[in-house]
């Protein structure tokens, strides 16, 4: 563990010294501060004004009910920024550990590969983590203190958040290994975001297909790649209707391919000759 914590720790002082890290946290505090000047709007004036909404005895209702359609609508914002934001902001770190003269330092250390990945993928986990943390509960701060209607629910886009990206920080380091490119490891990951979010309208495009391979093969593909898109809807309906979704299906899928894709990344990592 004393290692993994040495790994994690310089993961934090790459990131500080390539202005990652702080670029990271400057990036989602400009968010935060232009959100803050947006909701210096009088927010009870503008619902009334936007919904229709007359000043009875039924105005707290419908403020209410408009606030948590904000939460939920921002907490999608927040879910995509931070994610696709998250992935260009660790794209550089695994492909940074394999330059030459570097990697060949690391490894003349009493380190094992697969606990120097794991150390490198848990250092930039954590990194995101704590952005992430920062940026919702600012925007939760901010949405609370303005309105005074509190939505705990809100909270739930910092795990979610924080798993789907994991799941595509698996995606990252396999391409980093492989490749050695931070471009092609941005890539990747955004290109199978765009992917989910077609995928998920399957209940409706294997309709348009005639053939049943076709329907097969795309349903299987809906099932294979990370579900970056249910996840997020999910969220906003829970947010949105205080109810209960189906989360577990696709955290489950989601997991399954992340662990996949870590232990190829593993494995091909432990058989690379450096």
């Amino acid at each position: 563990m004393s290692v993994i914590w040495a790994l994690i720790a310089d993961t934090f002082q790459e990131a500080r010294a390539r202005w990652l890290f702080w670029g990271l946290f400057a990036l989602s505090t400009l968010l935060v501060l232009l959100f803050l000047l947006i909701v210096q709007v009088d927010v009870t004036a503008g619902a009334i004004s936007f919904m229709g909404v007359d000043a009875t005895s039924r105005r707290v209702y419908n403020i209410e009910k408009f606030v948590i359609v904000s939460y939920s609508w921002v907490s999608i914002a927040l879910y995509i920024w931070g994610t696709f934001l998250a992935v260009f902001a660790s794209s550089g770190l695994i492909p940074s550990v394999l330059e030459a003269g570097r990697i060949s330092l690391l490894l003349s250390k009493p380190v094992g590969r697969t606990t120097l990945l794991m150390g490198r993928f848990l250092g930039n986990l954590l990194v995101v983590t704590l952005n992430h943390i920062y940026l919702v509960y600012s925007i939760w701060l901010i949405l609370g203190w303005k309105t005074h209607i509190w939505s705990p629910r809100f909270l739930l886009a910092i795990p979610i958040s924080v798993f789907i990206f994991a799941v595509l920080l698996c995606v990252v380091v396999l391409i980093g290994v492989l490749s050695e490119s931070a471009a092609l490891s941005v890539m990747v990951p955004i290109a199978i975001t765009l992917l989910s979010a077609v995928l998920a309208q399957r209940q409706f495009v294997i309709r348009l297909f005639d053939s049943e391979w076709s329907r097969q093969l795309w349903t299987a593909f809906y099932w294979i790649i990370p579900k970056v898109y249910d996840l997020g809807n999910a969220m906003r309906q829970i947010i949105l209707f205080d109810r209960q979704a189906d989360l577990w299906t696709p955290v489950w899928t989601s997991a399954l391919f992340g662990a996949a894709v870590l232990t190829g990344a593993v494995y091909l990592f432990r058989k690379r000759d450096f």
